[in-house]
């Protein structure tokens, strides 16, 4: 039986090994196909995992940039209310002053000052506290993925991280102050000569504060730095020039002071980006907007001005002396730099343009290439 068998493969001899290599090629085909199959799937698992556990980290670090900014809103509130001290004037008027109209004039500066520079300094803190808390989640991010893997030094380390983040009290300190003083300078150009007397609708009150806005925004602050590339000038308040005591230090700094320096100029060069000024400008407009909502609870019409036939437009159709607007304004301070979810930090903290933003700094700074650099 074997004979036949024998003689047959003798005779098919090429054609019989060409099969077996063939049979054998396709089955070693298949097991390598399947290896390379369990390794794509494996390492599309793990790629799945660690998307979902950097989204995790993302949302995380989210809740604690929101909880940082309702934090320290209280010492924003006390540091504005201690350089404009309109409680003060509010306290010397009641002992009836000879002075009188010279205190009213001044707390008409200070308390349209002091609610204007509380929506410019919200709004920076906001978003300023996004991109730093977005930009060091990202290095932690990376450092706790990389927790194992021997000689990795950490890319944030906590001092590292504390010495970083104690920058935001530039905004609460001497930034602020600088603002203070611009804003106090335009208001006193726009509302300076306006008499007590004069009656302002809502819509006047809208144009003044845009006014005020166009000059503030404009203005190149006291301790300006002129410098060859582009730089937004609210940037100054938010963050201090270059040219800082630990920057210009020729010997003697450590790892960490060096690594705080890169981060500054990372966060200083995000600020400076066309990106970040359209989302600060989206969060003043959404403020100021906010802030003049705030202040339409008291300009409501009353029946007979809906019935007048000229009042074609609620927001026109009631107007307040300046003097009335003034404590309206004064209290505006409270509902805008309010620890509480207030209307006005929810309106901000949720807005779709400042997460879009946070989730692009948090990219930038959470993925793997930033360990090449």
């Amino acid at each position: 039986m074997l004979g036949p068998l024998w003689n047959f493969l003798k005779r098919h001899r090429r054609k019989c090994i060409f099969v077996g290599t063939f049979l054998g090629g396709v089955y070693l085909l298949g097991k390598y196909g399947q290896k390379k199959i369990k390794e794509i799937q494996e390492r599309e698992a793990a790629e799945y995992i660690a998307q979902a556990r950097r989204q995790y980290h993302f949302e995380s670090n989210q809740r604690t940039c929101n909880m940082t900014v309702l934090s320290m809103l209280p010492a924003l509130r006390d540091a504005l209310m201690q350089q404009l001290n309109s409680e003060s004037l509010t306290a010397l008027l009641k002992s009836r002053p000879s002075n009188k109209l010279e205190i009213w004039d001044d707390l008409k500066i200070i308390s349209f000052t002091r609610s204007i520079v509380a929506v410019y300094s919200t709004c920076m803190l906001v978003v300023l506290l996004r991109v730093q808390l977005n930009i060091i989640g990202g290095y932690i991010y990376l450092d706790n993925a990389a927790v194992g893997k021997n000689g990795t030094m950490l890319l944030a380390p906590p001092d590292v991280q504390q010495q970083y983040l104690s920058s935001i009290h530039h905004l609460l300190g001497d930034g602020l102050t600088e603002l203070i003083t611009v804003v106090k300078q335009a208001v006193q150009k726009i509302l300076g000569s306006v008499s007590l007397k004069h009656s302002m609708s809502l819509l006047d009150l809208e144009q003044k504060v845009k006014e005020i806005r166009k000059i503030t925004e404009e203005q190149k602050p006291p301790s300006w730095v002129d410098t060859t590339g582009p730089r937004s000038l609210l940037c100054h308040y938010m963050m201090p020039d270059e040219e800082t005591p630990l920057a210009t230090q020729a010997c003697g700094l450590t790892a960490g002071d060096v690594t705080t320096i890169k981060l500054l100029n990372e966060t200083r060069d995000m600020l400076e980006s066309p990106d970040f000024s359209t989302v600060l400008n989206t969060c003043l407009n959404r403020g100021f907007s906010r802030l003049l909502d705030n202040m339409a609870e008291f300009f409501r019409p009353t029946e007979q001005d809906l019935q007048r036939k000229d009042s074609m437009n609620s927001l026109s159709s009631v107007s307040l002396p300046l003097a009335k607007i003034i404590p309206i304004i004064n209290g505006q301070v409270h509902a805008v730099c309010s620890e509480t979810p207030s209307h006005f930090v929810q309106d901000l903290l949720m807005m779709e343009q400042v997460k879009d933003f946070a989730a692009n700094v948090y990219e930038a700074f959470s993925t793997p290439q930033q360990l090449e650099k």
